[in-house]
């Protein structure tokens, strides 16, 4: 009975851990925007367990058909342009890079394996992905367009 009670205690601290790090997730999105074509709103996303970040993986965890087009890109490039400060950015400009800062070292630091997945054509759904320290697929999730 003492193992049982043991179990059920390291599940509700795994589940924690997770509820942890998707709130600080969701406040370090609140208010950022991936902008393309269209400026869309960055969410968190929560995932399953899985082994390995692949693109496979990804189209069933978002349930989208195995035969839709997807592209991985490398999360440092991808969030190099978010992060990067110009000569002309104002106060706000600023404060969006810092936060794009912010959110790429939040997710570094809690997520291995990190990957970025553009799902489908003209219009897309951008995930952010990487996984968790229990192998749970995580990280944040935006849309895009680009024609």
């Amino acid at each position: 009975m003492r193992k049982r009670k043991r179990k059920i205690v390291e599940l509700k601290e795994t589940n924690s851990n997770k509820d942890v790090l998707l709130k600080q997730i969701k406040n370090a999105s609140e208010g950022l925007y991936y902008t393309s074509e269209t400026d869309a709103e960055i969410t968190p996303f929560v995932g399953k367990y899985s082994k390995a970040v692949t693109k496979e993986e990804i189209l069933r965890q978002t349930e989208n058909l195995p035969d839709q087009p997807i592209e991985e890109r490398n999360f440092a490039d991808i969030f190099e342009r978010l992060t990067k400060t110009q000569d002309w950015f104002g106060e706000e400009e600023t404060a969006t890079a810092a936060k794009f800062a912010a959110l790429k070292e939040l997710l570094e630091k809690n997520l291995k394996d990190l990957k970025v997945f553009k799902i489908g054509r003209i219009e897309l759904d951008v995930y952010f992905v990487g996984l968790d320290a229990e192998g749970v697929l995580m990280g944040i999730k935006t849309k895009a367009v680009e024609t």
